[in-house]
């Protein structure tokens, strides 16, 4: 009846591959079952569905946006090049990545660029976020199932038939012709017990708690912090200075973006870590609490450093913190090809990449963050970045990639992973219409349909 495998981690056992088992419900058949519904689920669901196929989006929240919303990252990052002295935004991401942020942008959701080092970024309204990608979903007629786990996959050996589903309704199944494994995780990947890594040798990027802050006084602001969102040295001295006096601010070199609401700041501070400075491995639910737990505390103390030591917040507030501490990083897959830090480094052009990144490899361990900078160049994401090396008829889309650590610092942000979700849904259709293996699909063809759905390539 059942074919049942397992991984350990910390603790836990993942048991979670399935033959053929007949006496769960099927709740479901379809061309395309996609899990997660952050940037590169969404972008994969709808493309999929505009082009005819049935699709199934299965979300473990009662929203989309993934780290966008959940974990209230809180901007488009990745639009633009970097310049050495940057005066003006130059775009080269569109796509869906585009079509996206428009509507966004008409709904009043999102800021102009706001210069962040070398380059900039786009802020957005969480909840308007949410509802855009409600609009994309709908009209294209996508299944959407929120508040519903993916606890299990369907295999016949290594080809991917569907998933297993858990709700408050019970469990039941999603039988799919295809499988878009867009969790951020690689959760589909995982569970099949194909190959994963995680980070640099089992370290991975902190995790983080956005918080907004509202009842800023934005022109007293302004004047003092500068234009950059990346804080100027003196804040940064306020901060060492702020904890020596006892409060808890681990990072000395902060982000504020302003959002589209007067007053209003979305704040990036906080790092996240054991009190013994431990990494914390999110994917264990206790240290994934730990990190939220920590993070609302920290958010706290940032939150009392603003108000006491930055003209303008004097009569600042804390209006709310992410629904979940922000994820940089967990596994990767292991790919069929794997983006290269010196690849990122290099600005390689590919000819069959089908995304373009600009983004600097920005580490997050430490201190501070380490940023390294590509200037008036990018580099482009070769398509079989997103196909495992082993199992057949899954693709991933999102963070879950497979690239080296510093590449996937660079690869991971959100318009990326708009498009490359707007890849695997497109070679999803390529791989149906010829009934290949995704391996099988030709990059070259991904980046000429990538190009006919509005990408810059």
């Amino acid at each position: 009846m059942s074919n049942s495998i397992g991984t350990e981690f910390s603790g836990w056992r993942l048991d979670a591959k399935f033959s053929d088992p007949v006496e769960i419900p099927t709740l479901a058949t379809v061309d395309v079952v996609v899990v997660g519904a952050g940037a590169s689920g969404v972008a994969a669901a709808t493309i999929a569905a505009e082009q005819g196929l049935s699709v199934v989006l299965v979300e473990k929240y009662g929203f989309c946006g993934g780290a966008a919303v959940a974990g209230m990252s809180g901007t488009i990052c990745g639009l633009y090049l970097a310049q050495d002295e940057p005066t003006n935004p130059e775009q080269i991401v569109f796509g869906f990545t585009e079509r996206f942020a428009r509507l966004l942008d008409k709904r009043g959701g999102l800021t102009g660029p706001q210069l962040y080092g070398k380059t900039w970024a786009k802020a957005h309204d969480p909840l308007l976020w949410r509802e855009v990608a409600d609009t994309f979903l709908t009209a294209a007629r996508v299944r959407i199932l929120f508040h519903t786990s993916v606890v299990g996959v369907l295999t016949d050996g290594d080809v991917h038939t569907g998933v297993v589903i858990e709700s408050n309704a019970g469990r039941s199944l999603i039988r799919a012709a295809r499988t878009i494994d867009a969790s951020g995780d690689a959760a589909v990947i995982a569970r099949a017990g194909h190959g994963t890594v995680f980070g640099d040798g089992g370290s991975i990027q902190n995790p983080t708690m956005f918080f907004r802050l509202g009842g800023v006084d934005q022109t007293a602001f302004d004047d003092y912090y500068g234009e950059d969102s990346i804080c100027p040295p003196k804040v940064t001295d306020s901060i060492l200075k702020a904890r020596e006096g006892g409060l808890d601010l681990p990072r000395d070199k902060i982000w504020t973006f302003r959002t589209n609401h007067d007053g209003e700041l979305l704040v990036n501070a906080t790092r996240l870590t054991a009190a013994d400075g431990r990494m914390l491995n999110v994917i264990d639910p206790e240290d994934f609490t730990l990190a939220e737990v920590l993070g609302r505390q920290q958010v706290r103390d940032y939150a009392r450093f603003l108000v006491e030591q930055v003209p303008g917040c004097s009569g600042a507030y804390v209006i709310d913190t992410g629904v979940e501490a922000g994820i940089r990083q967990t596994r990767s897959i292991l790919g069929v090809e794997t983006l290269s830090d010196g690849d990122v480094v290099a600005a390689r052009k590919r000819k069959d990449g089908i995304a373009r990144s600009a983004w600097p490899i920005e580490v997050h361990s430490g201190e501070r963050p380490k940023l390294h900078w590509i200037l008036n160049d990018y580099y482009e994401v070769p398509y079989l970045t997103l196909v495992p090396l082993r199992g057949e008829n899954v693709i991933v889309a999102g963070r879950c990639l497979s690239a080296q650590h510093q590449a996937l610092a660079s690869a991971r942000v959100t318009a990326q992973c708009f498009e490359y979700g707007q890849a695997a849904a497109l070679a999803t259709i390529e791989s149906l219409r010829h009934d290949v293996a995704y391996r099988d699909v030709p990059g070259s063809e991904v980046r000429a349909a990538m190009v006919q759905h509005g990408s810059d390539l």
